[in-house]
C-alpha cells in the first residue's frame, strides 16, 4: 500500500486532552493503566510510546532511561513539553519528543528495550505496516504492548446476532466502522504479530465494564478495581472492547550502537551527528529540531 493511500489520523488543534479525556473516562484511564503495570517489563533503558498524545501515561515508565514520546500532531506534544520536567539526574533529557508518521518510524533498528502503543492502532489503515515498523525497532528480547479496539467483543456479537448491525464480529478481517476507525479481531492481531517475528506473551481484556448506566450508578474505583480483577479472562477469551496484548521480539535481534538513536525516515541512513537545528541526511534530507520536538514526519504533509 503505497502512502498516498494510506492516510495519517491527525489530532492536531484538537482539544483531545481535555474533551475526551474527562472524569467520565475515569474508568477506562484506570483500568489501562492496570493492564499496563501488568504487561509492561519495570524497567530498561529505552521505551518508546507510538501516539503518545500529550503523555498521558509517562507516570507508568519511571523505570526507564529515557522516555521517546512521538505522534503525528505538534500540538499533543507541546502539551506533553508543557506538563513534564524534562530532566535526568545526569543531565540528560529523560523525553524526547518526536513528531512523526508511524509507517515511518525515524529510529535505528533494535534501538528499544520496550514500545508501547495504546488506544492508536485503531487509526491504521494498514496495521501490518505499522507493526512490521515496531517490529524493527524493538532490541532483542524487546517487550512491545500494545492496545487494540476488539470487533468480538461481546456488545458486537448481540448486536449482530440481533441483526442490528450489518458487519460480522465473528469475520478475521478488520472492519472500519468510521473513518480511519478500526475494529481488528484478536486472532487477526495474533496472526500480524507472528508475520513480523514478534511472539505473543501476554493477553489481558479490559474495559469489561464500559456502559454508560453502570459508570454513571457505580462508583468508579470499584469498576476499576472489578476490571483488574477479570483482565486475566483475555488468556481464555476476549470478549471485551479494548484487548491489551504483549509481543516479544527474538533475543537473537542485534542491538543498536550505542549513542545512536535515530534515522532517517526517507533513506534510513543513521543520523549521528545533531546540529542546532537538527540532523542534515547524506541523501539531501534535513530534519528539524524546534524547541524539544523533532520534526521527522515524512512524507512531508
Amino acid at each position: 500500500m503505497s502512502d498516498r493511500e494510506r492516510p495519517v489520523c491527525n489530532y492536531e488543534g484538537s482539544r483531545y486532552s481535555t474533551e475526551f479525556w474527562t472524569t467520565s473516562r475515569s474508568y477506562e484511564d484506570g483500568a489501562e493503566r492496570i493492564a499496563l503495570r501488568h504487561l509492561l517489563p519495570p524497567r530498561g533503558r529505552r521505551l518508546l510510546e507510538i501516539g503518545a498524545g500529550f503523555g498521558r501515561l509517562v507516570d507508568l515508565y519511571q523505570g526507564y532511561d529515557t522516555v521517546v514520546l512521538l505522534d503525528y500532531a505538534r500540538t499533543q506534544l507541546e502539551q506533553a513539553v508543557e506538563r513534564l520536567e524534562n530532566g535526568r539526574s545526569d543531565g540528560g533529557p529523560r523525553y524526547v519528543f518526536v513528531q512523526a508518521n508511524f509507517y515511518h518510524l525515524p529510529f535505528v533498528p533494535a534501538c528499544f528495550d520496550a514500545v508501547t502503543m495504546i488506544r492508536t492502532l485503531h487509526h491504521a489503515v494498514d496495521a501490518p505496516a505499522v507493526l512490521d515498523q515496531v517490529a524493527q525497532v524493538l532490541g532483542p528480547g524487546g517487550a512491545f504492548v500494545l492496545e487494540f479496539a476488539n470487533k468480538h467483543n461481546l456488545k458486537a456479537i448481540v448486536r449482530y446476532l440481533l441483526r442490528r448491525q450489518t458487519w460480522s464480529p465473528f469475520d478475521l478481517e478488520p472492519v472500519e466502522f468510521v473513518e480511519l476507525n478500526f475494529d481488528f479481531h484478536p486472532r487477526w492481531v495474533w496472526q500480524q504479530l507472528a508475520a513480523v517475528g514478534l511472539q505473543r506473551d501476554g493477553v489481558r481484556t479490559v474495559s469489561h465494564f464500559r456502559m454508560g448506566l453502570l459508570k454513571r450508578w457505580v462508583p468508579t474505583q470499584l469498576l476499576v478495581t472489578l476490571d483488574g480483577l477479570i483482565q486475566w479472562t483475555g488468556e481464555l477469551w476476549q470478549l471485551s472492547p479494548s484487548v491489551f496484548v504483549r509481543a516479544m521480539a527474538p533475543s537473537t535481534v542485534e542491538p543498536a550502537p550505542v549513542g545512536v538513536l535515530f534515522r532517517c525516515p526517507a533513506c534510513g541512513a543513521p543520523l549521528t551527528e545533531e546540529h542546532d537545528e537538527g540532523f542534515q541526511c547524506t541523501c539531501g534530507e534535513s530534519w528539524k529540531r524546534v524547541g524539544q520536538i523533532y520534526d521527522f514526519r515524512y512524507p512531508r504533509p
